[in-house]
């Protein structure tokens, strides 16, 4: 029997979200000029040879044990921190939340049998070579691995909707740092609770990563906005050995800087979203936000273009050659072709080249040891189309990958990456 995978963790990193300022939000305002939705957008091209075919063919879902409800006496201490909760949420629970207090070695051990389930290896070994050969992780790097590394030192607490309680490091201290992680946690109970995040796991489990990571935004962002107003209403002392703000910050070192990115992202740029949102519209555009969920990450990076401003589908088409089998698909949005071009370029030039994203995807193919990967973009205008096909000119001529760009009709830009050149001629001649 399937379950929900998706755990909403507290990171290591959660001291970040303690700001009065949109963290990381250096783009200029797109307010006045943000296109409507466009209502005769196309749906997805689901023809034999497309890439969604593909995508559908090439994912694995996870298969998870029927869960237990979480169960056990809520301490007094948590049931004063939910209360605080409820104060700055202006929700109320409508079941008991149990937490659970561990070790650090526990918690790695928890999140380490999760993750042997979530992440299958297959799946992430032909992502690893994808991602590899585009060249936004190194030679010898196992994305799977990355990410599993990422779990052991940046987790500090999570919460598990699929049996609606939680688990954080703890020493029953209740300082600034577990205060704020569970905060952070009660926040995700409450909010689900309420809204039903079970929504994330069809996203999460169909490699919908696009989508899924804009729903992440929004549900993480949610956490932590309220657990930082938790901290500005009810102050907690901070400790020298405040475990919710330490972690183990030496196991990321193994994680490489664009998928450290990724994962960071949906609390950070997730945490502006929320702000920007409670700023516009109060606690009611909040709420609004967590039942109709962000589809793209650009939603999320630029919050006046929620909801309105929809994604073009794009497609990728097959080569029509036996010898090449297709490795990966993906769908790919403007956070993550904006932390790609950070790799090689300024953050304002990556930034300002992303913020005109449309829609995007890539499709990549193996043959024996050689692999090519065309992605594919669409872009608001011709402008936008050229400004990111610059930028990808100078991240080109930064790195040292085999790959290629150039402009196609319709505010589209073509990017071939290969295994190396004579790979890169010959997939380029298919598009």
């Amino acid at each position: 029997m399937r379950r929900v995978g998706t755990l909403l963790a507290a990171l290591t990193l959660l001291a970040a979200a303690c700001t009065d300022e949109k963290p990381g939000l250096d783009f200029p305002s797109t307010e006045a000029t943000a296109p409507p939705a466009d209502p005769s957008t196309s749906p997805v091209d689901r023809s034999a040879g497309s890439a969604a075919v593909a995508m559908d063919a090439l994912c694995v879902e996870p298969v998870f044990p029927s869960p237990s409800p979480a169960s056990g006496d809520v301490e007094p201490e948590i049931t004063e921190i939910q209360r605080r909760v409820e104060i700055v949420r202006g929700l109320e629970y409508l079941d008991p939340v149990v937490s659970e207090a561990v070790t650090g070695t526990e918690m790695a051990r928890r999140v380490t049998e999760v993750f042997e389930i979530q992440y299958p290896k297959d799946f992430y070994a032909r992502r690893t070579r994808a991602w590899v050969t585009i060249g936004v992780l190194p030679q010898g790097v196992s994305l799977r691995e990355a990410l599993l590394s990422f779990g052991r030192g940046g987790i500090v607490g999570y919460y598990d909707p699929a049996t609606g309680g939680l688990v954080y490091i703890g020493t029953g201290d209740l300082g600034f740092g577990e205060t704020l992680t569970l905060a952070h946690e009660l926040t995700h109970a409450i909010d689900d609770q309420h809204f039903d995040f079970t929504r994330l796991d069809p996203l999460a489990n169909g490699c919908r990563d696009e989508e899924f990571m804009a729903a992440l935004g929004a549900v993480e962002g949610s956490a932590q906005f309220f657990a930082t107003e938790v901290l500005r209403e009810f102050p907690a002392p901070v400790g020298a050995d405040d475990v919710g703000i330490a972690g183990d910050l030496g196991v990321l070192d193994a994680v490489p800087p664009f998928l450290l990115e990724l994962q960071v992202w949906p609390y950070n740029y997730g945490h502006g979203f929320i702000i920007a949102l409670e700023r516009r519209g109060g606690l009611k555009l909040v709420n609004r936000a967590l039942r109709k969920l962000p589809v793209s990450t650009e939603q999320v990076l630029h919050p006046e273009r929620y909801p309105n401003d929809l994604p073009q589908p794009v497609d990728v088409p097959a080569l029509g050659s036996a010898r090449w089998e297709d490795l990966d698909v993906m769908q790919v949005g403007e956070e993550w072709l904006r932390a790609l071009l950070g790799l090689h370029v300024d953050q304002a030039t990556a930034n300002g080249a992303a913020a005109g994203w449309d829609g995007g995807v890539y499709r990549a193919w193996a043959n024996g040891e050689q692999v090519a990967v065309a992605m594919r973009t669409v872009w608001d205008s011709s402008v936008d189309a050229r400004q990111f096909r610059d930028a990808m000119e100078l991240w080109i001529g930064e790195g040292d990958v085999a790959a290629d760009v150039r402009l196609e009709a319709d505010a589209r830009v073509m990017a071939i990456f290969a295994t190396d050149d004579a790979t890169l001629e010959l997939i380029s001649s298919a598009f």
